[in-house]
């Protein structure tokens, strides 16, 4: 693992980084004055599944090695994975290939988990598995097997078609008899409160949430005992809304919250991201930029939370700066690239405060290459 740690080090770490974070997080050359949040960058579960992909190379060094999926969100990161040689057992549709899998070849299990009847199948064909899941992941499975052998349905707040709600939705089967609902967002919590409170019909309850509930899903009898948990991803402020609302639509039904079960399984690292936004956001700044993978949970609440209060810009890395007047980046209305030709960078003759962080499955190489490309465009030089 020392060899192993030496590696991850040597890809992804940052002196200038780890320079400014011993200074306040507050680097000013110039007129340029760079704020860094106190909290971003690699979580302890994403260190940890890195170490492990990058350990398993060593450890089975002739054997064929394949990921299921990416190791993280982080478009760089799984490139370097790649380069190890490390192969992606998904096709581009997403669908597993396990046909040609045999007691020779090692899978590695992404930091979200993977889905049961997958991982099962994985070991049906004798293979070595590495798993790479997050803890704070693996605490929510514990909670949503409970609530299966309880006979009570898991609300699941998440995105249906992310890697953790999908193995998560697979535990809350428990041994078969359990089941599970996903709402993505308050507006979807409210048509639960409302059938549940009897205004809203079973057709239009079952047609908007087509493909995000368990085989034989009964709204009638599975929404009288709920459980709530969550994608460990999602923004805090939403999910203990949603809990919320649930818990007061159960107590307005049956005049007691018996009926309602609730466990904090937000991961401590995404709440830790989003507190230290909010710290940062109270420093006047002219712009923030969020850096990391644009298919990244937990880092595109960071730009949600950012743009409600001064321009933000979600950015890959520093390529997407591509000069004071243009920059690439991810608009999360319109769900997709996008480039903004306005004077998005304040003019090199004006003092400007530029804002930066990043999600947990970012790594700090990149916020240096960001950091240097702003004082680069302004005209400022390489901090010593």
């Amino acid at each position: 693992m020392a060899r192993v740690q030496e590696q991850v080090e040597h890809h992804y770490h940052s002196s200038l980084v780890e320079k400014v974070r011993s200074q306040g997080s507050f680097l000013n050359v110039g007129k340029t004055t760079i704020r860094l949040a106190k909290q971003f960058g690699f979580c302890y579960g994403v260190e940890r599944a890195i170490d492990l992909a990058y350990a398993a190379r060593k450890v089975f060094p002739e054997a064929r090695l394949f990921l299921i999926g990416e190791i993280i969100h982080n478009p760089e990161v799984n490139a370097q994975i790649a380069a190890l040689g490390i192969r992606n057992l998904l096709d581009e549709a997403g669908r597993p290939h396990v046909e040609d899998l045999g007691p020779d070849d090692v899978v590695i299990v992404p930091a979200f988990g993977a889905t049961v009847p997958l991982v099962e199948e994985i070991k049906s064909h004798g293979c070595r598995i590495v798993d790479t899941t997050c803890g704070d992941v693996m605490s929510v499975w514990k909670r949503v097997r409970q609530n299966a052998l309880e006979d009570v349905t898991s609300i699941i707040h998440g995105k249906a078609s992310h890697e953790e709600t999908l193995a998560t939705a697979s535990r809350a089967l428990g041994n078969g008899s359990g089941r599970y609902l996903i709402v993505l967002n308050l507006e979807e919590a409210d048509r639960v409160c409302d059938y549940m409170l009897g205004t809203l019909n079973r057709e239009d309850f079952l047609r908007q949430f087509e493909g995000r509930f368990s085989d034989g899903f009964d709204p009638d009898i599975h929404l009288q005992r709920i459980g709530v948990a969550n994608q460990t991803t999602m923004l805090r402020e939403e999910t203990e809304a949603v809990q919320r609302k649930l818990k007061e639509a159960i107590l307005q039904r049956d005049g007691n919250d018996s009926n309602f079960r609730l466990f904090d399984t937000i991961c401590g690292a995404t709440q830790e991201r989003q507190d230290a936004l909010k710290e940062l956001l109270r420093q006047p700044m002219d712009l923030l930029l969020v850096v990391g993978g644009y298919n990244s949970s937990n880092t595109t609440h960071l730009a949600e939370m950012g743009e409600q209060q001064v321009p933000t810009y979600f950015i890959r890395n520093q390529e997407c700066l591509e000069s004071p007047e243009l920059i690439r980046h991810y608009d999360l209305h319109e769900k997709k690239e996008v480039s903004s030709q306005a004077s998005w960078l304040p003019q090199s003759s004006l003092p400007a405060c530029v804002g930066i962080t990043a999600g947990a499955s970012c790594p700090n190489n990149l916020i240096e290459e960001v950091m240097l490309r702003v004082l680069s465009l302004r005209g400022e030089g390489i901090p010593a």
